[in-house]
């Protein structure tokens, strides 16, 4: 399939010119005269460049460029501002508003071309991670699928570690993290033979052993997506101890990457309060008792003084909706 461009001026002379440089190398072109037209082209059919224009009548290019940013479809869009402002200041307002590339008025043919298709390898490539990643997070669904027991228990357990993250002074950013390790915490066990994870009763020394190894075995799964250098120490660490009793790897207090501990947190407080093969759920009540007679030994005290005020308060998110894991603030 050829590259889409979406090619947005609004002189028809250098449309018609850049549609027929751009056919004739392959490209697939759409038009559009004004800033107003791209947005609901960009809305209707999502290209795989924009080529934009800076000084147009009604919105600019500077304006575009920041709309496109915050649309769901245009966050990783390619965007080449097409500037005949020669001064820095314009090039920083374009930077600004999110453009990835410029090329100055009248421009040369062959520069043009070269820096479209280096931006577009580079989307390639952010499409070959994103596909990558949406079957790794089909995969954690496949793992809550596999455990009726657990039904709703990714979810519950992402919402509650961004929480926490965001109570802790964590940004944006690295509250996303915590909701990402959440999802996917458990992913490891992929790995494991179902009749191990269903047992109803005591595992044997050699079983427990097997189930060990799910930290490590979803660390590995995870390591090829953008977000591996966060998300992984997440996945490895959350079944460590804050006394380093805990496994894989015997980490201990603040050694344990923070998210961890914040997963950590929320993993035990969902486990109990939840129906399980070999018990029924505790109440609240008798969950933040466990939750705080293992303070300082299984968990980090502070963390749980977080979670159980933030449970107090009835701030914790509502969880009886699932959310697509795509689909996060």
């Amino acid at each position: 399939m050829n590259d889409r461009v979406l090619v947005c001026d609004d002189d028809s002379r250098v449309r018609g010119l850049l549609g027929r440089l751009l056919a004739s190398h392959g490209f697939s072109v759409r038009t559009a005269d004004c800033g107003e037209h791209a947005l609901e082209e960009i809305s209707r059919h999502t290209p795989d460049l924009l080529l934009l224009d800076i000084t147009m009548p009604g919105l600019s290019g500077f304006e575009v460029c920041r709309r496109v940013r915050r649309m769901s479809e245009g966050e990783l869009l390619p965007i080449v501002l097409i500037t005949g402002l020669p001064d820095t200041e314009s090039r920083i307002r374009g930077l600004e508003s999110g453009a990835d590339e410029f090329v100055s008025k009248p421009f040369e043919h062959a520069v043009l071309l070269a820096r479209i298709r280096a931006l577009l390898r580079v989307k390639h490539l952010t499409d070959q991670l994103e596909r990558t990643e949406n079957v790794i997070f089909t995969l954690a669904r496949t793992v809550e699928a596999r455990d009726s027991y657990t039904d709703g228990h990714l979810w519950r357990l992402a919402e509650y570690s961004r929480t926490i993250a965001t109570s802790l002074g964590c940004g944006p950013e690295d509250a996303r993290h915590a909701w990402y390790g959440g999802i996917l915490h458990d992913i490891g066990k992929i790995g494991i033979d179902d009749s191990v994870l269903r047992k109803c009763g005591s595992l044997t020394p050699s079983e427990f052993a097997e189930v060990r190894r799910h930290p490590d075995i979803g660390a590995e799964i995870v390591s090829s997506m953008r977000f591996a250098p966060v998300v992984a120490p997440i996945v490895r660490g959350h079944h460590e101890r804050w006394d380093g009793g805990g496994y894989p790897q015997g980490l201990a207090g603040e050694a344990i990457p923070l998210h961890a501990r914040i997963v950590s947190v929320a993993d035990a407080f969902d486990a109990m309060t939840t129906d399980r093969p070999y018990r029924s759920a505790l109440d609240q009540v008798e969950a933040v008792h466990r939750l705080r007679e293992g303070c300082g030994a299984q968990w980090d005290p502070t963390i749980v003084d977080v979670f159980v005020d933030l449970l107090d308060r009835g701030e914790l998110p509502r969880t009886d909706l699932a959310k697509h894991p795509r689909n996060v603030a």
